[in-house]
């Protein structure tokens, strides 16, 4: 018996030796992850996920169960765990490798390996082993290009053609719409197809119109709400996520393809999402939360599940709401609601916007006029949010002519010159991170910096906006950004044209108590142009933030419509500041 135990005892040790670990053991980013992998000699693997994304589900459900992978990652690496969304800083920097994206470094914290999508097991230790063995650089490793800024911040007609020729030619006539594996609503090419529509291209005019009429397919039937994206070169592969960007951005621009072109058919798919944003993403403060997930079960494809009724879908349950609060999306949110109130006079459209607004100002906010991410600034503060509120504010007082807006505006604008200016552009983070390259600028949000601080100098005649339009145009104007962005160029071309094109300009002459004074305030906002300056002058009030133009007292409300160069007649009629 005493034999019979020993052995018995040393099977199971043997047994207990040979069984992988549970689990990985996964850690938080941190600077201090690069310092201890130069102590104990590791690897930092980073997993960038989305919490939204079914194949970051996969990835946790099957590779990362996988034993080998799991012993060679608790062997020799130091494994982080990101949801890009909480880290706009790193999401930003990797953004083209997601989601999820799978980042190795080395224990001096240069990169080794940058990898896009889901990597199954078997090739994910191979990868690992071959990292142990030789932690060269591989391919994926590129050098960074280096950006110098334009000397101009206008494009030259030459780069102009150029891109919208870039626009052209990625159309596709088959399915609609531009790419050809994933469709997607670019909304920055349909708003720059639309201006091109309200000036008469009929080009540009029949590719929103399409495409516009193709996404439509990407509504959800039950709830609203729109999916991010389609697979397999067509509309008929949703993925199931919805995020706030997409849900926000789809609303505007919806709304503002209703105001050009009064289509019905765009009202209702504005109103869905509008719907959606309110039954779903909005908190019991007002405050809108971050995403919906693509599954209702982690991991598992939920095509069936988002094909059933409203009565079918709640009896199985709901997928995960991400119930976080970023400035940044409520930015984008409260810009869109605002955008669709001035197409539909939707008032508790802007209702909502104002809660979120009030809500984020008195919970997100920082001393100096910028905002944080979340409850905490984790390695923040960050450009996105900043700039998000800072365009939801500006289109809030054009909307309102309220100019607690236009005070908040300028403030964040003031924050973002002292926090995130660069020699080149605005870059997403104020301080670089330990062990990593310094931060490069974004296109997309020198886009919005470029557009809200151009719009803003003409409220303010202020000429330091003036300077950061042109730093950040300037930086897109450089042949290596705007050649180099794929057919996402319509943001590019559209900062171009305004750094150099004054606003249309509305003005209402007119107390905020006149009810006709009101009306005509109501049909300026909705014009179509989606390149103005909208202000209404009660005399009560005092001058205008700028008051470069004097407006004759005609003893009645009265709106005006200013180019360059000619304002009109005074317009009494609502109905005829449209034409």
């Amino acid at each position: 018996m005493k034999y019979a135990f020993v052995a018995l005892a040393f099977l199971a040790t043997a047994a207990a030796a040979a069984e992988p670990p549970v689990a990985i053991n996964w850690q938080p980013y941190a600077d201090s992850v690069f310092e201890q992998a130069r102590r104990e000699n590791r690897f930092v693997l980073l997993d960038l996920e989305a919490v939204w994304c079914h194949w970051c589900h996969v990835m946790d459900k099957v590779t990362y169960r996988d034993p080998k992978v799991i012993a060679l990652i608790n062997a020799r690496y130091l494994a982080v765990k990101v949801d890009q969304d909480s880290r706009p800083d790193i999401s930003n920097r990797y953004e083209d490798y997601g989601w999820p994206a799978t980042i190795v470094f080395n224990t001096d914290g240069s990169e080794i390996v940058k990898r896009q999508g889901y990597i199954p097991p078997k090739p994910m230790a191979s990868m690992l082993q071959a990292i142990i063995d030789d932690p060269s650089p591989g391919p994926s490793i590129l050098p960074e290009n280096v950006i110098e800024s334009s000397k101009d911040a206008a494009l030259p007609a030459a780069e102009v053609e150029k891109l919208r020729g870039i626009l052209r030619r990625n159309y596709d006539p088959k399915n609609k719409d531009w790419g050809t594996t994933q469709k997607f609503l670019s909304w920055d090419v349909i708003e720059y197809c639309l201006r091109q529509a309200s000036r008469g291209d009929e080009a540009f005019a029949r590719m929103a119109r399409e495409t516009l009429e193709a996404q439509r397919q990407l509504i959800d039937p039950v709830w609203g709400g729109v999916y991010q994206y389609s697979t397999d070169g067509d509309w008929r592969h949703p993925h199931f996520e919805k995020i706030m960007q997409a849900q926000a951005e789809n609303l505007r621009t919806y709304a503002q393809a209703y105001a050009l072109w009064q289509n019905p058919a765009d009202r209702r798919t504005a109103e869905k999402i509008r719907r959606y944003l309110q039954d779903f993403l909005t908190g019991p403060e007002g405050a809108f939360y971050t995403s919906q997930d693509a599954d209702l079960k982690p991991g598992e494809h939920s095509a069936e599940y988002f094909a059933l009724d409203d009565k079918g879908r709640r009896e199985r349950g709901l997928p995960r709401v991400d119930q976080h609060i970023y400035a940044r999306e409520n930015g984008w949110a409260i810009n869109a609601l605002a955008c669709y109130y001035a197409a539909t006079r939707d008032e508790s459209a802007l209702r909502h916007a104002i809660g979120a607004a009030n809500w984020v100002v008195a919970n997100r906010a920082l001393p100096e006029g910028g905002f944080r991410h979340d409850v905490e600034n984790s390695a923040g503060p960050y450009l996105g949010d900043t700039i998000a509120m800072a365009r939801a504010f500006l289109q809030l007082y054009a909307v309102t002519a309220d100019r607690v807006w236009l005070e908040q505006a300028t403030g964040a604008m003031s924050f973002i010159e002292s926090k995130f200016r660069a020699e080149v552009g605005y870059i997403p983070v104020a301080t670089a991170l330990a062990g990593r390259l310094p931060p490069r600028p974004n296109v997309d949000e020198n886009i919005a910096v470029a557009r809200v601080a151009n719009l803003l100098s003409y409220y303010r005649n202020d000429q330091q906006l003036r300077q950061m339009a042109e730093r950040a145009t300037k930086f897109l104007a450089a042949p290596a950004v705007s050649e180099n962005h794929g057919y996402q160029v319509g943001g590019i071309l559209l900062a171009g044209e305004e750094a150099t094109t004054p606003p249309l300009h509305v003005t209402v002459v007119g107390g905020k108590n006149d009810a006709a004074a009101k009306e005509l305030f109501r049909s300026a906002i909705a014009l179509p142009s989606t390149y103005k300056r909208t202000e209404w002058w009660d005399p009560q009030e005092g001058p205008l933030p700028n008051p470069d133009l004097d407006y004759p007292e005609i003893g009645k409300a009265a709106a005006f419509l200013c180019t360059d160069r000619t304002c009109s007649a005074p317009i009494f009629d609502p109905a005829k500041i449209s034409t």
